[in-house]
């Protein structure tokens, strides 16, 4: 039996030559003919997976690239317009996995064509943009331009916390000779919602910061308290004390108003607030008695604060601490003395020169001659403003690096007031740990008794229970004060560095002009000797005087021996 030329027993070859579009139907023909050679009358049985096969065929020709009928219309042809080729592309996009399945490998034009009719289908599908590389992903360059103003220049923390200001000026004496005293009038702007209003000011008293600083370190433990000047019982109404002592109070204010837990304490807001000062530190203390002596919040806690045995540092890093703020307290002292030994020889010289001040008068007033008597005078009043220079200079070297040394051996005090109160902390744990080991030797002493103490013996579970509970938070708050202390000395450490960095700058600063304003008057002073005008009769020359004296004696003569003649 015979086949036609165009028949085909598999019924998958028309489907095979539609799919080739490049061949002819010369290659079409022969290609149906060999087939049959080539597989077989024993491939009869998988006519139905053929099926599929033509399925796929006809889905090839729809896609191909010179058919003018497309079935996706108008996207189909923008996107064999506007895509880019086959090979262009790069990577090349996977194949979908029916075509890979289904794909029929019967001739590399075949092949060729199926891949490229898959592109085809994948840049249709990408709405003939194709198949690219993502880009990377980037914010537009407006949405940075917009953004980069909004973005705060400090932290949400530091803008959330409040600010203050606070200024103590105006010291005058008040009181009788038995009880007088200096008053201060203390400023105060904050951006607080803690205070009625954002300025006010209230007058207070030497002892009333000293009360300030005491409640500070009894209501928070491990904290350093920026402290306030010592006490002088001489010289304290003096004119540079007072000044100095103002400067130093405003300093301590402003550091205590500066510092994150300090801040927020009732005891500074009764202080800078309070008009009726005395009477709310009264009221205070009338309800809270416990906390008038060095407890605190151990005496909340009921825990003893007792001094115990003597206390071994265990802690490495507190060791070495206690060690360097003792090298440091030695060396800052040393300092100071040098300080006071620098300000006393200005005092001296400005001594001096107001003595040479006095004397140069005297002399100037004995002289007879104005050519000596003037320059002497003009030399000692320039002696009288070298001693206000070198007083002015003295009290510049103690309100700069002076108070800066005094205020840091003073922090010290407080620093080591804090780890007092850590080693109080201490004691205070290991004393209620002595206690619940007692508690519970009582305890097992009545249970080995029996029932017959049991009445007791529910106290005495009650009781080590509570000792229990001690124990827990006394141990808790060492080590919260461990941790506490931890940030107060790193604190400690960087305002060290920025407020000795400043005295030193700011000491450095007022001697160069106190240099140069001395360098200006000794040349201002020579200038005026130098300039040799009728005020200054010291360098007038007595030649040029005498020759217009002489010239008309000679005229005279002159017209005598005329007349005569």
């Amino acid at each position: 039996m015979e086949l036609d030329a165009g028949d085909s027993p598999w019924g998958d070859v028309p489907s095979q030559s539609t799919a080739n579009i490049g061949a002819s139907n010369t290659d079409t023909e022969e290609t149906s003919t060999e087939q049959p050679q080539q597989t077989g009358p024993s491939s009869s049985g998988r006519r139905n997976p053929r099926v599929n096969r033509r399925i796929n065929a006809q889905a090839t020709k729809l896609e191909a690239v010179g058919d003018g009928i497309d079935p996706l219309g108008p996207l189909g042809d923008t996107a064999v317009e506007s895509g880019p080729s086959p090979i262009e592309q790069a990577p090349e996009p996977p194949q979908k996995e029916f075509a890979a399945r289904n794909a029929r490998p019967t001739s590399s034009t075949s092949q060729a064509s199926s891949l490229a009719g898959m592109v085809d289908s994948v840049t249709l599908e990408e709405n003939g943009a194709g198949f690219r590389n993502p880009p990377p992903v980037q914010p537009p360059a407006e949405v940075e331009g917009a953004k980069r103003p909004s973005q705060p220049s400090v932290s949400i923390d530091e803008a959330a916390k409040p600010t203050f200001e606070i200024v103590v000026g105006d010291p005058h004496k008040v009181g009788d000779l038995t009880g007088s005293h200096i008053v201060y009038q203390v400023r105060t702007q904050t951006t607080s919602k803690a205070y009625r209003q954002p300025e006010f000011a209230v007058s207070r008293r030497y002892r009333d910061f000293l009360w300030l600083y005491n409640s500070l370190h009894n209501n928070n433990p491990g904290v350093v308290v920026p402290p306030p000047p010592e006490k002088q019982a001489v010289g304290r109404f003096d004119t540079n004390f007072v000044e100095s002592r103002r400067a130093a109070l405003e300093r301590m204010l402003n550091k205590i108003a500066a510092h994150p837990i300090l801040q927020h304490d009732g005891d500074l807001k009764i202080f800078l607030e309070s008009e009726t000062f005395s009477i709310d530190v009264k009221n205070k203390e009338n309800r809270e008695p416990d906390l008038g002596q060095n407890k605190g919040m151990f005496s909340s806690f009921g825990i003893n604060v007792g001094g115990g045995t003597k206390f071994v540092e265990h802690d490495d890093w507190f060791h070495d601490r206690k060690i360097y703020l003792d090298a440091l307290e030695n060396q800052l002292k040393s300092l100071m003395k040098s300080i006071d030994t620098v300000v006393a020889q200005r005092k001296g010289l400005a001594e001096a020169a107001g003595d040479f001040s006095a004397s140069l008068h005297a002399l100037a007033t004995v002289e007879l001659s104005p050519a000596l008597s003037t320059p002497l005078d003009g030399l000692s009043d320039l002696q009288l403003r070298i001693r206000e220079l070198y007083e002015r200079q003295a009290m510049q070297d103690v309100l700069t690096l002076g108070i800066t040394i005094d205020e840091y051996i003073r922090l010290i005090g407080s620093v080591k007031t804090a780890f007092n109160q850590r080693q109080k902390s201490y004691h205070s744990w290991h004393t209620a740990e002595s206690e619940m080991t007692k508690r519970r030797h009582t305890q097992e002493k009545l249970l080995r008794q029996g029932k017959t103490q049991q009445d007791r013996l529910n106290q005495v579970n009650a009781d080590v229970a509570d000792a229990e509970r001690k124990v827990h938070q006394a141990k808790l708050l060492f080590e919260d004060m461990g941790k506490l202390m931890r940030n107060e000395l790193q604190r400690f450490e960087k305002e060290k560095v920025e407020d000795f960095k400043s005295g030193v700058e700011t000491f450095l600063e007022s001697a160069v002009e106190a240099q140069k304003e001395l360098i200006e008057l000794w040349e201002t002073f020579l200038l005026q000797l130098d300039v040799g005008d009728e005020g200054n009769p010291l360098f007038s020359p007595q030649t040029p005087s005498n020759e217009p004296a002489a010239e008309p004696a000679t005229s005279a003569e002159a017209t005598t021996a005329s007349e005569g003649a």
